[in-house]
């Protein structure tokens, strides 16, 4: 069976293509931070090889991974267009290509050179990291219900509590009947900050009662995009790794 590479197939998975310089260096610099293993594919062949980032040059472009241990290895790298670095970290899958490799010595030790990725492939697809909402209430889904036979927008009581890149969870009242799984509500309009409105259909998976502290009674509905556009899920995903960095620094400062 030929080897899948994600990133290659960006027509399949184009939605969770980051092409933002910021959004990139975020995710490189946690590859650094977590010291993570990365499988390099050789010219996207079945050959690779273990290796790690080692530095990142933001202002020059350029990065620097760790050498292969087989000097025959290294030859094939210098001869490369290109690698396909592989990588799992916190259960996501991460995919670059790393290209223009030059050999060099980093550290007293043998390293390639490599210009900074363009884009850069984080996978999803079958768990996704759900972001907290710190406050909840500034977060909020209006969500189109039937009342009396009359379509009306609904906002207030559907609080978003976290958002993932396959979904979200909502605050809703619990005797509304609306809400039930396998519901589908078309045209929600998800109210982003700095963002403003995404469209698209949610589908309700799973229903859960919470009591809050004062003993009122609320519902949590777990619900899932349908038909999310690439272009809305590239913002809800640059909108989750902009509110987890600026968690991070805030929690740094403490």
């Amino acid at each position: 069976m030929p080897l899948k590479f994600e990133l290659l197939q960006a027509d399949d998975h184009s939605r969770y293509l980051l092409r933002g310089k910021t959004d990139i260096l975020f995710n490189l610099r946690h590859l650094v931070q977590k010291r993570a293993m990365i499988s390099a594919f050789i010219d996207a062949s079945a050959d690779s090889f273990l290796t790690a980032l080692l530095e990142i040059d933001a202002d020059n472009g350029y990065l620097i991974l760790d050498a292969a241990t087989d000097d025959a290895i290294n030859r094939r790298v210098e001869a490369a267009d290109q690698l396909i670095c592989v990588t799992q970290l916190d259960k996501i899958k991460i995919q670059f290509a790393a290209r223009g490799l030059v050999r060099i010595t980093h550290a007293g030790h043998a390293a390639f050179r490599c210009a900074l990725p363009d884009v850069l492939l984080r996978l999803q697809r079958r768990e996704y990291y759900r972001l907290i909402a710190t406050n909840p209430h500034n977060l909020s889904c209006l969500i189109p219900v039937t009342r009396d036979g009359e379509q009306r927008m609904i906002s207030v009581e559907a609080t978003v509590l976290d958002i993932s890149g396959g979904g979200l969870a909502l605050l809703v009242p619990p005797g509304d009947p609306s809400f039930e799984p396998d519901r589908i509500f078309a045209d929600c309009r998800l109210m982003l900050p700095e963002s403003g409105p995404i469209t698209t259909s949610l589908r309700v998976r799973n229903l859960f009662r919470i009591t809050n502290r004062d003993g009122s009674v609320m519902l949590r509905a777990g619900c899932e995009f349908i038909d999310l556009s690439s272009s809305m899920a590239s913002t809800i995903q640059r909108y989750i790794l902009k509110a987890e960095r600026e968690r991070n620094a805030r929690e740094r400062t403490r």
